[in-house]
């Protein structure tokens, strides 16, 4: 097409002087056809990626509280280091809870001595009263009374075991794995059990959440131009998230989409996606910013324009010049989309094999005819970033 085009007006120019030359020397000649960088428009299979906004948090996270009273005797730990679930983390003195053991171990054996001896009553009356020695009541009062020593038993035992709980509790452990922070007390301090103030948090931090907000708009798009065809569904590897930090370097480890909430959040507008992500060395910490790329789709026969072959009027209309088979430019109004990579993705205007004026603008009018010169821009990638 643009060797056509560079015949044609090669062609154009030696008429063009010919006639020059048959005027006479007191007419001036023409000036030659502006030379100017084209494209040819070649649609090409791209996979479209959308870059969104996100914050880490932790996969999981646990507030240590006291489950009983207390004055704290010990702290076991490290501000910021590593616990595993089980460690012991705090020790609330315990005095009182060893004594309320004693005392229920005790109530226990009084229940149980008093349980045998009903036991033993119940027997023997149960033997008089074959031989009607002893009245049917009577009989049956041995028989309630040991009932009830069985049961006053059982309730000592449970009063033990609750006592025995009591004083493990005293020794605060940690309730799952991973990093812990500061202790917000100290040796000495009151506790009470089930406070609203942690003593201290546990955090899971490998691996990590990263929660993603998209706009649901775009999802409206992205459902529209699923089902008109202009889009296709993702590769197996949809899943697949990549992290861009805050200081702009890619985070090494890829992660996997995990959930998509269900509800609009009515203040902003966006859904929540929730991505998980290895953190082996840690790199990534609760709350920091970071930006998430996930595969959107494909379109089959995308159509990209490099940024400086586009016009826009005063009103933001887009526009770019395209040359005809005899090399003259004319402005074609266009509808873009978004930036890929430097890019605007044409929705419509253009067609394959159209040339286009990549440079030299300045020097070109509607209707000019100019020297076309191919020029080649930078493969794009497969699977190209979008930023929205």
């Amino acid at each position: 097409m643009i060797q056509s085009l560079q015949r044609a007006t090669m062609l154009t120019a030696l008429v063009l002087l010919a006639a020059c030359g048959n005027d006479g020397a007191g007419t001036p000649a023409a000036p030659p056809p502006p030379e100017v960088g084209v494209l040819t428009i070649e649609p090409r299979e791209l996979q479209l990626n959308v870059e969104l906004p996100g914050r880490t948090s932790a996969y999981l996270v646990a507030e240590v509280r006291p489950q009983v009273s207390g004055i704290v005797r010990e702290r076991r730990f490290t501000e910021g280091a590593e616990v595993v679930r089980g460690a012991p983390l705090y020790v609330i003195d315990p005095d009182t809870y060893q004594a309320e053991v004693a005392t229920a171990e005790a109530a226990l054996a009084k229940a149980e001595a008093a349980a045998n001896t009903a036991r033993l009553r119940a027997e023997r009356f149960r033997a008089l009263v074959a031989r009607h020695a002893v009245s049917q009541q009577d009989a049956d009062d041995a028989n309630a009374a040991e009932q009830q020593a069985v049961a006053e038993v059982a309730q000592q035992r449970a009063q033990l075991a609750r006592a025995r709980i009591d004083l493990q509790r005293t020794r605060i452990t940690a309730p799952i794995s991973g990093r812990i922070g500061k202790s917000d007390v100290t040796p000495g301090a009151l506790v009470t059990a089930d406070q609203p103030q942690a003593l201290a948090t546990v955090q899971q931090l490998d691996p990590m959440y990263v929660d993603i907000t998209r706009s649901s708009q775009d999802l409206l798009r992205l459902r529209d131009d699923m089902q008109a065809g202009r889009l296709q569904g993702a590769q197996s590897d949809a899943a697949v998230v990549t992290l861009v930090l805050e200081d702009g370097s890619t985070y090494p480890h890829p992660g996997r989409l995990a959930f998509s909430d269900v509800t609009i959040d009515p203040t902003t507008a966006s859904v929540t996606l929730r991505a998980v992500f290895p953190n082996p060395e840690q790199r990534l910490l609760p709350g920091m910013y970071v930006r998430a790329m996930l595969a959107e789709g494909v379109r089959a026969e995308a159509i990209l324009l490099p940024q400086q072959a586009l016009i826009r009027d005063a009103q933001g209309n887009a526009s770019a010049l395209v040359l005809d088979e005899n090399a003259t430019a004319t402005l074609r109004p266009l509808q873009v989309g978004r930036s890929v990579d430097g890019n605007w993705l044409v929705e419509s205007g253009l067609r394959r094999g159209e040339v286009v004026v990549l440079d030299g603008l300045q020097k070109v009018q509607p209707g000019t005819r100019v020297v076309p010169v191919a020029r080649t821009v930078a493969p794009m990638a497969v699977a190209a970033r979008t930023t929205h």
